[in-house]
This record gives C-alpha cells, structure tokens and sequence, in this order.
C-alpha cells in the first residue's frame, strides 16, 4: 500500500507541483489549498506524512500543524517563504520534523520526505523486531521508554512524542551518564551532514521534549545541559 502524504499550499501551482513528484514516486497525494479543507481531511482518513505551508488564509500553517500534533505522530516537514530562523524555530516547537525554505528544488522535498518516512516506519515497526525484552525497555526514574513499541512514560503517564523527540530521548537514556553532542545527535537521527543551523533544530527539539516532561534548564531531572558540548541525563 502506498504511503498517504497531505500537502497543504494556497498557491496552487506549488501544492500541484509537490504532488506531482510525490505521485511520480507512487506516493498516494490528498492536495488541500486551506488549512479548513485539510483539517476536514485529517479527520477523514490518517496519513503517514504531511507538508505544510507556514503562510495559508486564515488559520497559519503552524497552526494545522499544531493541531495535528494534537492526535497523531507522523512527521510533519513545513514550507516557508521566509528564510527567517524565528519561524524555523515555532514550527520546530509545535512539532515539526523538518523544514525547507522557498523556493526549493522537488527532489530535495522528496529525498526529506523519503528520509521522514524511512525513520517514521523504523521507529513503529520495533515492535515487529526479535529484541529481547530487558535491552528494548530503558527506565530511568519515572521514565521508561519503550524501543520495541515506540511507547514513553513519564510518572506512568504516556508522553505524546513525536519520532525526532523520542529519538533524541532514547539516545540520551541508551547513553545515560555520557555527554551527548548536538552534532552526535543530528548524524544519529537523520544521518545528515552537520552544519551550523543544525544545533538550532536539535535545541528546539529539546527545548519542546522538556516543555513537555515539565523539566528545567536551571534544575533539570532529566536532561542537563553541559553548556558548549552537549547534553546528558545523569546516572
């Protein structure tokens, strides 16, 4: 079955144009031109990926994705206009997995979509891998996450994450008491080239896992900063 991608743009000519090279890639497209219309969809059938564009009529494009992130986990890649790293960093915050900057070139959207999917697919499926129990259940405190099932919880209560947040958590948890390098983190998650932009996307992805595991920069429990080389959940 072919993976189902939303892509939300007002300017028909770029929405119709993403979905033409997704479709081209035997992706299965749903094309919206509002965020009202893709909404409706949303509630309609699930999906494996969404494309959003920041600057839609009436309810903003951080705001649909804010909305997803309400009742889903699937990666989330938003385009902007503007290559501003404020709007970078809300849509990051909200839940985003990616972004790209118009104008951009269609087979980097696909590659990242590609990519999105790959490590979506890779996180869900753990359960379907021969790992014993003991080595796919990290605890630490009230937190244990589960690599088997995609599963955290925090004080027994379930944390809602999205694949990069879980990601990162599960590294620092599978490194307890070492310091963790924004740079070791992005090649881990996305097996990428390192650049300088790349620390702002792992901080915001921090900031958002500590936002909602109501942890602290100043006394923190969970995640520490070691200001200038990484991060660390301590033994």
């Amino acid at each position: 079955m072919s993976d189902k991608i939303l892509v939300v743009d007002d300017e028909k000519e770029i929405a119709d144009l993403v979905a033409f090279y997704l479709e081209s890639e035997n992706f299965d497209v749903t094309v919206c031109y509002t965020s009202k219309d893709a909404l409706a969809q949303v509630e309609k059938e699930v999906f494996d990926l969404a494309v959003l564009d920041i600057m839609l009529p009436g309810m903003s494009g951080l705001e649909l994705c804010k909305e997803i992130r309400k009742n889903y986990t699937y990666p989330v890649i938003m385009l902007t206009a503007k290559d501003e790293e404020v709007d970078k960093i809300r849509g990051l915050m909200l839940g985003a997995d990616d972004y790209m900057t118009k104008p951009f070139r269609p087979l980097e959207l696909v590659a990242r979509v590609k990519a999105q999917l790959r490590r979506y697919k890779r996180y869900n499926n753990q359960s379907k891998m021969a790992e014993d129990v003991d080595s796919s259940l990290l605890i630490h405190g009230g937190l244990v996450i589960n690599v088997k099932t995609h599963e955290c919880l925090l004080d027994e209560k379930p944390l809602n994450l999205t694949p990069t947040e879980f990601s990162i958590l599960k590294i620092l948890c599978q490194r307890k008491g070492e310091v963790v390098s924004s740079e070791d983190l992005f090649h881990e998650i996305w097996q990428d080239e390192y650049y300088s932009k790349s620390n702002n996307t792992i901080t915001v992805h921090i900031r958002h896992l500590r936002e909602k595991m109501n942890d602290s920069v100043e006394h923190p429990k969970y995640i520490k900063t070691i200001w200038g080389v990484g991060y660390k959940i301590e033994n």
